[in-house]
């Protein structure tokens, strides 16, 4: 609205840059009485600002909106399409928000508003960032055009693959005291003239406790029922058979959307199993022993495995003894924030790692070495695997023709959220 100054960009980044290099304590959200917003989305930052008191929940959320709407019509969410794409870009924020209100966040109702031609990034050249990344299984790849097409954009020569994508996405809070799923199921369509959709969930789905008993709850999880503690619906989806035959029906609309998100705390089988030990070794010194376990099957892969725990206030030195003959494992330790830190490239299911640290402090412990050590946190994604059991049984698409076969593709991932093991 013309009230912040034109500077406020490189305001932000600087301060969310230089801030605090070792990460110990955040930027500041607000600078000379401007309050700065901002999330991020695969390496890019998206940024708003504002003189005035608004709910911050809100200005983020249309944050997250505007990267989807940019990632729809762009195919490609990195610094090279933002750049080639400015004045489209540029045209989407002019109609998603006017004089600082907002007036849609849709793709299918700014298609009508759009005039600007996407350009095209080749998507192999890009690092493998975010969602484009998190279908990868072993050395085999998911079809990633979901990811890397246009909504608007037509295929060379001028056709356009008949295709619909559901990818079912859960992330994991908790470890053992509470342990909780955030799941999601979105859809990205790229059907031609907009085809009822029908897609099929587990039979043996509930929603709610339904009055049962915490015993009847948890014994629930070995009869291979899904119970949801409580899900909520895109506004496209129609009910009127979900309680019967939990089908849902819909017309999808453009670009990427979720279809249903859900929670569930229900009891379940947490995918990896933390086992930390940490005892005094000597006159300033200790060793710590942490082995991690992979719960499920050994054709499922985990990638991008990190487990960080931070290591007492006196820490000087840390070194490490990985297994011998294992490859693709990294050890760090972050003398800043005096964090051990353990990299594994890829985890196999079914398989044990264990990593040992010596320690070796600048003065004596005062209290207990456990109480100044950890807790072990951990990051992971396991493409093709998801801990609720929710399936999709089927998806079916109303036929035009007898010779109308599109392509379908379902996909299942699960990541951490917040997932902590105390020693």
């Amino acid at each position: 609205r013309g009230e912040v100054a034109k500077g406020s960009a490189e305001i932000f980044f600087r301060k969310v840059k230089f801030w605090k290099e070792d990460g110990q304590e955040e930027a500041p959200p607000n600078v000379d009485g401007v309050n700065y917003f901002h999330v991020k989305v695969v390496g890019l930052l998206f940024v708003a600002t504002t003189r005035v008191n608004v709910s911050p929940s809100l200005v983020l959320e249309l944050l997250q909106r505007i990267a989807r709407v940019i990632k729809d019509y762009l195919g490609v969410l990195s610094e090279d399409s933002l750049r080639k794409n400015f004045v489209l870009v540029y045209e989407l924020l002019d109609e998603v928000i006017d004089f600082g209100y907002m007036q849609t966040t849709s793709t299918e109702v700014l298609k009508s508003y759009i005039f600007n031609e996407p350009i095209v990034v080749d998507a192999a050249r890009l690092q493998p960032l975010g969602p484009a990344a998190i279908f990868m299984q072993g050395t085999k790849r998911m079809p990633g055009t979901a990811i890397t097409k246009s909504v608007v954009a037509n295929e060379p020569g001028g056709r356009k693959r008949e295709e619909i994508f559901v990818d079912i996405i859960e992330k994991i809070s908790g470890y053992i005291l509470t342990s909780e799923i955030d799941g999601t199921i979105q859809m990205k369509s790229y059907l031609t003239g907009n085809p009822e959709i029908r897609l099929a969930l587990n039979e043996d789905l509930s929603i709610g406790r339904g009055g049962e008993s915490a015993n009847d709850y948890r014994s629930s999880y070995g009869s291979g029922a899904v119970i949801l503690d409580d899900c909520n619906f895109h506004e496209s989806v129609r009910l009127d058979s979900f309680d019967m035959d939990r089908t849902l029906a819909l017309v999808p609309p453009d670009g990427e959307f979720p279809v249903m998100n859900y929670r569930m705390t229900q009891e379940f089988k947490p995918p990896f199993h933390i086992n930390c030990l940490i005892e005094e070794a000597g006159h300033l010194k200790a060793e710590v022993i942490l082995k991690v376990r992979a719960e499920f099957p050994s054709n499922i892969t985990a990638n991008t495995v990190v487990l960080e725990m931070p290591l007492p206030k006196y820490t000087t030195r840390a070194s490490f003894e990985l297994e011998p003959g294992v490859t693709g494992q990294r050890t760090d330790f972050k003398g800043a924030n005096k964090k051990l830190e353990w990299d594994l490239e890829k985890f196999v299911g079914g398989v044990e790692h264990t990593l040992r640290a010596k320690l070796t402090f600048s003065q004596e412990l005062h209290a207990n070495i456990i109480k100044e050590a950890g807790p072990v946190s951990m990051t992971f994604t396991i493409p093709m695997y998801n801990v609720s059991r929710l399936q999709v049984k089927y998806l079916q698409i109303a036929k035009k023709s007898s010779s109308y076969n599109p392509y379908r593709w379902v996909r299942y991932v699960t990541q951490a959220n917040s997932y902590v093991a105390r020693i």
